[in-house]
């Protein structure tokens, strides 16, 4: 039995053969889906489902019929399908505008969390496509899943957008939001124990003697929150009460962190740790320090949040709260490809103390 030549090679001698026959008949520019059902010698109802990447026509076919299409300046654009042929599925990432996290796609723990849907989505022979909408209200949010021809929507962040999301839910279920579990929910979300995370965070300090512990970062975005909710209650199990002066706003950003640790330190407040609403925000608490002349982690214990690549790299190396990406990924994926009550209920990510230099054991 004559073995079948590979997709690549069929594609080459097929595409070969028929611009061997001649193509002067078709006016580039001005080919039409008779053209190249005509040149694929398909139908037309079966070019116009290649087009479309329908599991109907096979994979050879659709891919002989793109090729073509971009040959003869077929005006394919408004049939192209949300990613390449032959991909079980096709997931779109969209990002809310932030609400306290910086803002480009360049933020550390943002590039972490799309490697690991990344990964995931490859796991399962899926595409992924990162669009270029930021969503801003419930309108920008129903734009992002009715034009999106993906079979589901990653949502990376909810911002101030939880009660759009709601919204959302009452008619859409191909989504799911990277966030905190907030009250009265009604759409799936996966995202840390951030909460649990604050809090192991802050008892440690409390367990090397720190005994007046920052808080730095923001304290109303929902995930920034959750976790100076640990905070405080980890400040009220280990009875140290809560120093209102302790509790400084920054932006996710290292600039802000440090400008408003400076600000603390120059007013005289007195402390002995820092717990940092991310490891961006715990460098700019380090830079501040090292500026003051005091030293991490002798006279200050620092404590970020995420565990982001370079963490382990600073001068002293960062401890720091980490979050599971590659597990957050896997089950962002699997709530939008797979069904049941599981897939639509929201789930947290168990997190990990990281002890490393900079808060001293």
């Amino acid at each position: 039995m004559q073995s079948r030549p590979n997709d690549a090679l069929w594609i080459a001698e097929k595409f070969a053969e028929i611009f061997a026959a001649g193509t002067d008949w078709v006016s580039k520019g001005a080919t039409r889906l008779e053209d190249l059902a005509k040149l694929a010698g398909v139908s037309i109802s079966t070019a116009s489902r290649a087009l479309n990447d329908s599991p109907a026509v096979n994979k050879r076919t659709k891919q002989l019929i793109w090729k073509l299409a971009r040959e003869m300046d077929y005006p394919f654009r408004r049939y192209m399908p949300a990613g390449p042929i032959g991909a079980e599925a096709t997931i779109a990432i969209v990002t809310p505008r932030p609400q306290g996290r910086n803002g480009g796609m360049s933020d550390p723990f943002f590039l972490e969390l799309l490697a690991g849907v990344g990964e995931a989505a490859r796991e399962r022979d899926c595409d992924v496509i990162l669009s270029h909408i930021a969503p801003t209200n419930f309108e920008d949010l129903s734009a992002a899943m009715t034009t999106s021809r993906a079979e589901g929507v990653i949502f990376l962040g909810q911002s101030s957008l939880h009660a759009a999301f709601n919204r959302l839910a009452e008619t859409e279920n191909r989504f799911v939001v990277w966030g905190a579990q907030l009250p009265d929910q009604n759409y799936c979300s996966v995202g840390s124990d951030n909460v649990m995370g604050g809090r192991r965070a802050t008892l440690h300090l409390q367990r090397l003697g720190r005994r007046r512990i920052v808080f730095l970062g923001d304290t109303e975005a929902p995930e920034a929150m959750q976790r100076h909710r640990g905070y405080l209650d980890a400040l009220e199990h280990a009875k140290l009460g809560v120093d209102p002066e302790l509790i400084v706003p920054a932006h996710f950003e290292v600039e802000s962190a440090e400008s408003a640790l400076d600000s603390l330190i120059h007013h005289g407040v007195k402390f002995d740790g820092v717990v940092a609403a991310s490891d961006l925000i715990a460098l700019g608490a380090i830079r501040a320090l090292k500026h003051a002349g005091l030293s991490v982690p002798g006279d200050v214990s620092v404590m970020g949040f995420d565990n982001v690549p370079f963490s382990r790299y600073a001068s002293p190396a960062l401890s720091t709260i980490a979050q599971d990406t590659a597990k957050a990924g896997r089950l962002m994926v699997s709530k939008l490809l797979d069904s049941g009550e599981r897939a639509s209920r929201s789930e947290r990510v168990p997190t990990d103390l990281i002890i490393r230099e900079s808060c001293g054991g």
